[in-house]
């Protein structure tokens, strides 16, 4: 080895004050992880599939070590484990931490800044606490639910959607049209470019939705892929709603709890429901 990839820095997470020990401590190995994988090891070694994962996907070796640091860390809290690569690791507990250990890992392999730790508990089958970390830059969104229902903070204030209502003058990100188990998306993907204002595609799910939940983007959608599980939508489900805005999934599938990865959605995120019903429209045609 030569040295490593080290394309940036990675500061640590800017947490608001209230995230659980479980989420603040998990997001933190999740960034030391990044840190340490970019430094030891060369763009190619951090591309090396070590295995197939949970989800059928293939998993990298920097995918296999920011996940291994998190389940070690999270297991200190005597919570169950739904994630992407592992799938579910049972201790019995009626909380389980969902989450997307590496969201964008393609991007962070090639060092491309745009990747994202994301992390929901859920108690009970109910999703309670949230929280969304930008690893390349430190931001973090967070969401909880209590006694007076949804809050959501990013960084030391709350964040809100931009509550746009009309895909005619959208910003969109959206995944990138693709050939699936039921077609292929690419038409859907043209209605909707041709029908908003603006297209970006970032290839991370959990950013997108950071977006949208921060007023940056108005939309962002799975162009009817049926792509998303459970570990890329299950933060969403809780922080963009707490700013304002929206998630379902464009065929009306309902958003819940389940431990089967192979469970697939095609979510749209979106800034108020009209917008997300709209998109949803397009999608299907």
């Amino acid at each position: 080895m030569s040295g490593g990839l080290v394309p940036l820095p990675v500061p640590p997470p800017r947490l608001p004050q209230g995230v659980s020990r479980v989420l603040t401590e998990t997001a933190r190995a999740a960034s030391d992880a990044l840190a340490q994988s970019w430094a030891q090891f060369e763009r190619s070694e951090l591309a090396e599939i070590v295995r197939v994962g949970a989800d059928g996907t293939d998993t990298f070796r920097l995918d296999d070590a920011v996940e291994a640091a998190i389940i070690e860390t999270a297991g200190a809290h005597g919570v169950n484990v739904l994630s992407e690569e592992h799938g579910f690791i049972d201790g019995g507990h009626a909380a389980t931490l969902v989450i997307d250990p590496l969201d964008g890992s393609a991007n962070a392999v090639a060092g491309v800044p745009l990747s994202c730790f994301s992390a929901a508990l859920y108690v009970d089958g109910r999703a309670v606490e949230a929280l969304n970390l930008w690893l390349e830059n430190g931001w973090t969104q967070w969401a909880r639910r209590d006694g007076e229902g949804l809050r959501t903070a990013g960084g030391a204030a709350p964040v809100l959607a931009s509550g746009a209502r009309s895909l005619r003058t959208a910003a969109v990100d959206l995944l990138r049209p693709k050939r699936h188990a039921d077609g292929d998306s690419t038409a859907a993907w043209i209605r909707v470019s041709e029908a908003c204002a603006r297209v970006r595609v970032l290839s991370t799910t959990c950013l997108e939705s950071m977006l949208v939940a921060s007023g940056a983007i108005d939309a962002f959608a799975d162009p009817g892929s049926q792509t998303h599980r459970l570990v890329d939508l299950a933060a969403a489900s809780l922080i963009v709603p707490a700013a304002g805005g929206a998630v379902i999934d464009a065929f009306g599938a309902p958003l819940e709890f389940d431990t089967d990865l192979t469970r697939r959605w095609s979510g749209v995120i979106a800034a108020t429901e009209e917008l997300a019903e709209e998109l949803a429209v397009v999608i299907r045609g």
